[in-house]
């Protein structure tokens, strides 16, 4: 089974950016791969998806038009471009993967990584 490790969190400011990355341990051409985070005493949230299939992409409406979700398969890499970073959008970032399909749940997902922190000071 897949394998996969997030990357890229920090600490940021109000407003600046941060791009984290996602490397998984096999090809990811058949794999749709999303973004969740999931902030102390709430629920794990959708924030955006990467069809297998390539070019489709989903958002929530948190993060659209601030986030950026990409993928680069010769390098089994899945990449979250942060800008407009908000206070609340301090969380644990988790990337997950699954064959083929679409999902924008947490239960439509069957491999997760470990998470990353992110933490927007005001």
């Amino acid at each position: 089974q897949v394998q996969l490790v997030e990357s890229g969190g920090g600490l940021v400011q109000a407003g600046g950016s941060l791009r984290l990355s996602c490397n998984a341990s096999e090809r990811t051409d058949t794999y749709t791969m999303g973004w969740f985070r999931q902030a102390p005493g709430r629920q794990r949230e959708f924030l955006a998806q990467s069809f297998w299939a390539g070019g489709i992409r989903n958002y929530a409406a948190s993060v659209k038009g601030r986030f950026t979700v990409f993928r680069d398969n010769a390098k089994s890499a899945l990449y979250l471009q942060m800008n407009s970073l908000k206070v609340e959008d301090t969380a644990i970032y988790y990337c997950a993967a699954r064959e083929y399909g679409v999902g924008v749940t947490r239960d439509e997902y069957d491999y997760w990584g470990q998470g990353t922190q992110v933490t927007v000071s005001s």
